[in-house]
């Protein structure tokens, strides 16, 4: 069995914030994940969904309304997941081991699963590499990639775009070249992340290998039922896309007055230098307001956008009392 300390950090966690600051799990603002804070809100699961397990149609329904919302090529394979860590965890598995390279200062889970399943880590990003990630865009600083700029020549390419539901391009159309794969989340834009949702993208050959993997019902028939009436709402998108950019921009101007410029991020998450990355993260969890630091970068500090407007007269009040 792998232990927990095999995997790497990530937002979330409250019960480890709570363990050293105190407090009960409804008493915290979780600012340290990149979800929406006004999330999807699903009707009632019919019971026949709970009762059964998930069919065909079930899936084939979701499948279809993902790729009409995404924009999927047709000749792109798509497969539901129950959440990407388990396709991150899985697709280093698929072909023989050999060297890997992703950008050290990004999501993490991905160089993880590669080093847990005995690849060896190509630290040059220019050198030849069996298997190639790229993040886009970027966590945590969102940076975006090029089509143009991708690696070319690897037998596996993995193009994460968890968070390109609020980028201004997606690279979907590279989809079509052999060995590649691109995963898209459900969790981040919708504000489900406990629904354990999201799909892998592209080469036929590899999205097969890695359903063979999963064996059968791998996503619940409540996700699939759920997934498909969020991706089919328009309404839902178009009130994210306009509400998420200006949360953003107060985020920035609220930390802005403590003295913190923005330094990256999406219209999800908000990245800033603040000198002192655990040190805030700390002194704000003593308010019991949790967000993100990062060993390898230590004067960044990581931050979600709160939701209700208690929330964030919460949050201004812990930094006026910094």
């Amino acid at each position: 069995m792998t232990s927990a300390s095999a995997y790497p950090a990530h937002g979330g966690g409250l019960d480890r914030a709570r363990a050293q600051f105190g407090g009960a799990s409804e008493t915290w603002l979780d600012l340290s994940t990149g979800l929406n804070p006004h999330p999807f809100a699903p009707p009632p699961v019919p019971e026949r969904v709970w009762a059964r397990l998930p069919d065909a149609g079930a899936t084939q329904a979701l499948s279809q309304a993902a790729r009409l919302r995404f924009g999927v090529p047709p000749g792109a394979a798509l497969l539901p997941v129950p959440g990407l860590s388990v396709a991150i965890a899985t697709l280093p598995r698929l072909p023989r081991i050999g060297a890997f390279n992703a950008n050290p200062h990004s999501y993490q889970e991905h160089r993880a699963a590669f080093l847990r399943e005995g690849w060896t880590e190509q630290v040059d990003a220019n050198a030849a590499a069996d298997a190639v990630v790229t993040v886009h865009p970027n966590n945590p600083d969102g940076a975006l990639t090029e089509a143009q700029s991708l690696r070319r020549g690897a037998r596996l390419t993995i193009i994460d775009e968890s968070f390109a539901d609020v980028a201004p391009w997606s690279l979907l159309s590279e989809t079509d070249t052999p060995g590649t794969v691109l995963l898209r989340s459900f969790g981040k834009f919708y504000g489900l992340a406990g629904l354990r949702l999201g799909f892998v993208i592209g080469d036929p050959e590899v999205v097969s290998l890695l359903e063979a993997r999963l064996g059968p019902w791998p996503v619940s028939g409540p996700a699939l039922w759920i997934g498909r009436l969020a991706l089919e709402d328009d309404a839902f998108h178009r009130d994210a896309a306009t509400r998420l950019p200006r949360s953003a921009e107060r985020l920035d101007a609220m930390m802005a007055r403590s003295g913190w410029a923005n330094i990256g991020g999406t219209s999800l998450f908000r990245l800033y230098d603040v000198g002192a990355g655990a040190a805030l993260r700390d002194a704000l969890a003593r308010h019991h307001i949790w967000t993100r630091a990062f060993d390898y970068a230590p004067r960044w500090l990581r931050m979600g956008l709160p939701g209700p407007e208690a929330d964030w007269a919460r949050l201004e009040k812990a930094l006026a009392a910094l």
